[in-house]
């Protein structure tokens, strides 16, 4: 070998090796530093693996870099304290779209309610975990975005997860067994069901933040029926309110958790929609009688048992159907109503309810006339919208209970959802915070005849609550500390005021919320509050309508209650008891006359309000309610 041949020799050779060494420090940075999320394994494994005239090739790392850097995983993200999984509500987005950081991605729908997803960053879509109304858990894979083109079947086949994708590679570089005969043809015997984890099993959803179990109302659908997405699968009363349940999907309703009347506890098997003959019933009954997961036994052909026994599917007395539910199955039926309930997405509602747009009036464009987010975006109220007729509350009248004189006995009455949390959530606030009262009297001269001369101008007629709600409301501006809550090693104060007015019903109390109370008017106050309060009577109330109060009321001067003292409304720090005006004598300079006096006694919780702080909380609520001028500056 000559002298310049043995040293091209050594340069190829040394060029070769330093690549290598390159090659395999990179393999080894990339596993240890969780940006590179397993996306090299495949590039890397060629560099520490294959001979090195693999690597005299020009470049081969920057064009495996270039290659496998920019695919993003994106998972299921928890959107609630309580949520397990998500149902794809909407894609705004299709598969080799563009995505630009920011972008709306899709509508998930929580266990609570119908969120927006933006994307992170830039490229293009190239996959998504699951069609519109799919059911994905927290943590799963939701979408891939990437440059146009990539390959992404490593982060596919593992459900995003940088565990699954390297232990996906390890599989694929491991030579497979080959399968004999004998082991190819056994059958599997068993095998494990999660309920939670199957699209056609309908759990018990929570519907408020202290709901533990649900009372079904009344079922829309019964065994057999066929049900499409969007329409109402059953009434559920929780421990708030009494609201309606939608199908997230099609198909047959094929067994139901629990008849009228009966009680489910949240998570558990509700109801099971599917394909009849194509979902193992029994098997799914069982597994939620069992505690989720069982063994599920197969037979040789792989055919299982489908045969389960409802507890909704038994004889029931019949009921007789109105003209209206008549003309509803024959499908006769308007476009955006169903069974007297307008066919509008959960985003669709919300978004109506913040705009303080009556969604009856929306024209739908969705399917079957169904209410979208667009179609709010877009709706333009006439002039003159047509009035609709209001449902009037059906009322009985009970037959008198015939007492025989001289004998004992009593009647048992079974306590609903919301009479079990009043009692728990009121007796664990009496009996753990400290209550101290403040009573004060308030002249109500000025704000009776302030009352008069704005009900003459104003659309909505006012009322001295709807007064109080707007005096309070700018007392807690000035008083923050009042405006708190107790967080056991923090106190929480709140920089927004949403004041809770209790409203009475026929099953309890119920405290709907005027949200941002110091920044309405007296007009929009009184409109809110008589919205809220019909809402609570006939059980419509949602989620975020009676929640996330930050100080309450309660009034009991219209059935002429002089003073009382309230139980404070978790998780505030302070409620206000208001009682009746009344009129009483006093002295007016050398003389004597009669003035209009209302009392109202303030409950505080010691651990966070103190009383000097309580009693210039009402030194200037009262300097507002006796001179209402003042709330309007």
């Amino acid at each position: 070998m000559s002298y310049t041949a043995w040293l091209s020799f050594q340069f190829i050779f040394r060029v070769a090796a330093c690549r290598l060494r390159a090659a395999t420090a990179l393999k080894h940075r990339a596993l240890k530093h969780s940006f590179f999320r397993g996306r090299f394994s495949t590039a890397f494994a060629v560099a520490g693996h294959c001979p090195a005239q693999k690597f005299l090739a020009p470049f081969p790392l920057i064009s495996a870099l270039k290659k496998y850097t920019m695919a993003e995983v994106i998972l299921m993200p928890r959107l609630s304290d309580t949520m397990t999984e998500g149902v794809i509500a909407a894609w705004h987005k299709n598969i080799g779209d563009a995505v630009k950081k920011g972008d709306l991605l899709a509508e998930i729908e929580t266990d609570k309610a119908t969120m927006e997803l933006e994307s992170y960053k830039d490229g293009t879509l190239l996959h998504i975990g699951g069609d519109k109304g799919a059911k994905i858990n927290v943590d799963e894979l939701l979408a891939i975005v990437g440059a146009a083109g990539e390959d992404i079947t490593g982060l596919v086949k593992g459900g995003g997860s940088k565990t699954n994708i390297e232990q996906t590679n390890k599989e694929q570089a491991t030579p497979k067994a080959e399968v004999t005969p004998a082991a190819q043809s056994k059958p599997q015997s068993s095998s494990a069901i999660d309920i939670s984890k199957m699209e056609e099993v309908v759990l018990m959803p929570r519907l408020s933040d202290t709901m533990t179990e649900g009372v079904i109302a009344g079922w829309h659908k019964q065994v057999g029926e066929e049900v499409k997405k969007g329409e109402v699968l059953a009434d559920i009363e929780t421990d708030k309110a009494t609201m309606e349940l939608e199908s997230y999907k099609n198909g047959k309703l094929l067994y139901q958790g629990a008849r009228q009347g009966e009680k489910i506890a949240v998570n558990d098997l509700l109801c099971i929609i599917g394909e009849e003959g194509k979902v193992d019933v029994a098997a799914i009954v069982a597994s939620a009688k069992g505690g989720g997961v069982i063994e599920q036994k197969t037979t040789e052909g792989g055919a299982s048992n489908n045969k389960a026994t409802s507890p909704a599917s038994e004889p029931q007395p019949q009921t007789t159907n109105s003209p209206a539910v008549a003309s509803a199955k024959e499908g006769q039926q308007p476009q955006t109503e169903l069974n007297g309930r307008i066919k509008a997405s959960p985003l669709a509602k919300k978004l109506a309810a913040e705009k303080g747009i009556d969604i009856g009036q929306v024209q739908g464009s969705g399917d079957g006339g169904r209410i979208v987010k667009a179609d709010v975006d877009n709706f333009k109220p006439s002039s003159q919208p047509q009035q609709q007729a209001t449902p009037q509350p059906q009322t009985t009248n009970p037959k008198p209970q015939t007492i025989l004189t001289g004998q004992e006995g009593y009647t048992d009455t079974p306590v609903s959802q919301m009479r079990k949390v009043i009692a728990k959530r009121l007796g664990e606030s009496l009996f753990t915070a400290p209550h101290f009262y403040l009573t004060m009297e308030i002249n109500m001269d000025g704000a009776m005849a302030a009352r008069a001369q704005m009900n003459e101008v104003s659309d909505v007629k006012i009322s001295f609550n709807d007064m109080v709600v707007k005096a309070v409301a700018m007392a807690l501006r000035t008083h923050p500390a009042v405006n708190s809550s107790w967080m056991g090693d923090s106190i929480r104060t709140y920089q927004h005021v949403h004041v809770g007015v209790a409203v009475a019903i026929e099953d309890g109390l119920i405290v709907p919320v005027i949200r941002f109370a110091d920044n309405k008017t007296l007009s929009q106050i009184a409109a809110e509050t008589k919205e809220l309060a019909g809402k609570a009577r006939n059980k419509k109330l949602q989620p975020a309508e009676f929640s996330g109060n930050t100080f309450t009321i309660s009034n009991l001067g219209m059935m002429d209650v002089e003073e009382f003292t309230a139980i404070i409304n978790p998780p505030d720090s302070a409620i206000m008891a208001v009682g009746r005006i009344k009129e009483v004598v006093v002295k007016k300079g050398d003389s004597f006359g009669v003035s209009n006096v209302m009392k109202i006694t303030l409950s505080c919780d010691h651990r966070s309000v103190d009383g000097a702080v309580g009693a210039g909380f009402l030194q200037t609520f009262k300097k507002y309610l006796e001179n209402p001028v003042t709330m309007l500056v």
